[in-house]
């Protein structure tokens, strides 16, 4: 197994299919996870051949992003995740089984050096539907704007696409509060919006010169993806971040809105967040802490709200790498639905990430689940295998 696992590691540094082919984006942050919306097994040949195609005075453009004209090459990807999943929660056994989890395809380039594009679709087990779709002004890497549908400005786990999210299961927090699948009902917008955003690195320090201070600011409709804005009142989210020495980042988030259901009812939305990041050497830790106030879309009933109007959770997830092949995640995820210990949901996990290529990862994982929701049995395990292909 041990000689398995280490030719596997030599082909994925080695193999000209897992080389970086494009250069590294202008101006990223490094604040944030870098959006890797890369090519993979397929689409490698399909952007060398388009990439041939875009000439410039001296004869076909290398491969890559390098500019010719006003325009990169465009850059094609996609990749999809399935698995199959299991619970021993009563009532859960009609869930079992192997389950596609998602498919997207997506479109990235540069335009004029300073301005970077991206369309992204999903489908999973449904239509295709529009994920992002945004252009950004980069010439700066102290002051950025963005605009379009893209990653609203409110936590760390958040911008992770899934396939380069190896935690094994986004946080509570992170799905309720973030607007993936928001607790207030009816926001299932892959914590994404619509509106333009600012953001900016600032305050190079130290001998390496990493940067101080991180900002980003968003204006949004807070009506979800690929919907119109239902009141004439917009979102406005933000993060401050300090990275005092390189590798630590420590975050405040803020968020405040609201949001309209196709019943009419609107709810308020007021959130914020304390995060802590470090990420150096192969080594992660993350751990946030989240509240919102605003009420549930469900709650008004015959005239007047019910229930506390609050809700909060809070994890810890750490890293560690075993090699060069594997990166076992340990993580303590906890959720208060009304914000008290009658609806406290607590999941304590343990999943390795297997990754054979930088196209290709396996990742088993087994959770032990305790939640006070439930009237009997409250405690139950949950197991699953999930595998990513980037095609």
């Amino acid at each position: 197994m041990k000689k398995i696992l280490a030719m596997a590691a030599a082909f994925a540094l080695t193999s000209p299919l897992c080389a970086n082919n494009t250069e590294p984006e202008k101006n990223t942050s490094e604040f944030l996870p870098i959006e890797r919306f890369e090519e993979g097994f397929i689409t490698h040949y399909l952007n060398e051949a388009i990439a041939k195609g875009f000439n410039n005075e001296d004869g076909p453009a290398e491969y890559g992003r390098t500019q010719t004209g006003f325009a990169s090459a465009p850059k094609f990807g996609g990749y999809y995740m399935a698995g199959y999943y299991y619970s021993s929660k009563d009532g859960a056994h009609s869930g079992d089984g192997f389950k596609q989890k998602n498919v997207r395809l997506y479109v990235s380039g540069t335009l004029f050096n300073d301005f970077a594009y991206l369309v992204q679709l999903q489908t999973a087990n449904q239509a295709f539907h529009m994920k992002d779709y945004w252009l950004e002004w980069k010439k700066y890497k102290s002051f950025q704007i963005k605009v379009g549908q893209f990653i609203r400005v409110f936590g760390y786990e958040n911008p992770y696409t899934p396939f380069d999210y190896h935690d094994g299961a986004y946080a509570q927090i992170t799905q309720k509060l973030c607007g993936q699948s928001d607790f207030i009902v009816g926001d299932n917008g892959g914590g994404r919006d619509q509106g333009i955003q600012f953001q900016g690195d600032l305050l190079p320090v130290g001998n390496d010169q990493h940067s101080l201070l991180h900002y980003q600011f968003m204006i949004s409709n807070g009506q979800t993806i690929n919907s119109g804005d239902k009141n004439s009142q917009k979102d406005l989210s933000g993060t401050l971040q300090i990275q005092p020495i390189q590798g630590l980042r420590l975050a405040i988030w803020g968020w405040t809105g609201n949001f309209t259901a196709d019943n009419g009812v609107t709810v308020d939305r007021d959130r914020y967040m304390v995060s802590a990041f470090y990420d150096k050497d192969n080594w992660t830790a993350r751990a946030e802490y989240a509240h919102s106030t605003g009420h549930k879309t469900t709650d008004f009933q015959n005239g007047r709200w019910t229930g506390t109007g609050e809700a909060q959770g809070w994890y810890a997830t750490v890293g560690i790498p075993c090699g060069n092949v594997v990166k076992t995640w340990v993580k303590y995820d906890a959720y208060e639905d009304d914000a008290t210990k009658n609806t406290l949901k607590s999941i304590y996990s343990v999943a390795p990430n297997i990754a054979l290529h930088k196209n290709m990862w396996f990742q088993p994982r087994v959770a032990l689940v305790h939640d006070n929701n439930l009237t009997d049995k409250k405690n139950y395990f949950e197991a699953s295998c999930e595998f990513g292909v980037r095609f």
